[in-house]
């Protein structure tokens, strides 16, 4: 078995979590400890099969409880060498700092870990894709746009939490400042739904089966809209959804689990 979980989901936080029922890993660690110990707990996966926490880049809505978590639970944090400089997470010991680089490969256990560059504007920000028995499973968030060499990282995967993070014209439209507008709409910024609609188009031809939108915005988009946009570009293309595949949103402060 691979199970892969959206822990919470949102500009206000996000971590998730992949298991083989005896090994698991923590992506990010976006709230309170508290707050994630109760909601790995309700996954039904033993805290104590965590063995380590990746996480993805500095930004408190991914990293507010990542030190709290690794001290409770005795575990280290993987993450680049730009994002341990950047990230204010407490007091750890060296040996529970692991530094990664992407495009070199790593296993914790039995799972493989396959680190790959996101274009975001943080000091060395990564995405996560992960191998068991030869299935590939993936956590892409964060995306300023969908460069080719991020496609090529992220294309094979069976299940993929997809950053679908705002409603082009509810941001334009909607009471952020402008500079605000600029940077989430700007290359480094954070993936549109129209834009992870293609994206989603173009993993399921390359055989992606389960799809989580998720990293959505509470003031510039909504669940449905969000997977209309996507369900519409995928059935305008000839996939049925729910029989080719599946397509669900990450709940924003609930654990959600991938269909199918």
């Amino acid at each position: 078995m691979f199970e892969m979980y959206s822990l919470i989901s949102g500009s206000s936080g996000n971590a998730s979590l992949v298991t083989n029922g005896s090994e698991s890993i923590l992506i990010d660690c976006g709230t309170s400890g508290k707050r994630a110990m109760e909601l790995i707990s309700h996954t039904g996966i033993p805290a104590d099969t965590i063995r380590a926490i990746l996480v993805t880049h500095e930004h408190i809505d991914h990293t507010k409880g990542v030190g709290i978590a690794a001290r409770k639970l005795k575990i280290p944090v993987y993450a680049t060498a730009g994002t341990h400089g950047a990230m204010n997470i407490g007091k750890l010991d060296d040996s529970a700092r692991v530094m990664i680089s992407p495009g070199h490969d790593f296993e914790i256990g039995h799972i493989g870990v396959i680190p790959f560059s996101i274009p975001h504007d943080a000091a060395q920000p990564c995405g996560y894709s992960f191998i068991f028995e030869n299935k590939k499973f993936t956590v892409a968030t964060d995306i300023g746009h969908i460069t080719d060499e991020l496609m090529d990282s992220i294309k094979g995967s069976e299940s993929i939490i997809l950053e679908s993070n705002h409603d082009i014209d509810m941001l334009r439209f909607g009471e952020y400042p402008y500079p605000l507008k600029q940077r989430i709409l700007g290359e480094n910024g954070h993936l549109s739904n129209e834009s992870a609609s293609a994206a989603a188009l173009e993993l399921v031809r390359s055989g992606t089966r389960h799809i989580m939108l998720g990293h959505l915005s509470n003031e510039n988009n909504r669940p449905e809209i969000a997977q209309l946009e996507t369900f519409n570009r995928l059935t305008d293309n000839g996939v049925s959804v729910g029989s080719d595949m599946t397509l669900q949103v990450a709940r924003r402060y609930e654990v959600t689990l991938f269909e199918g």
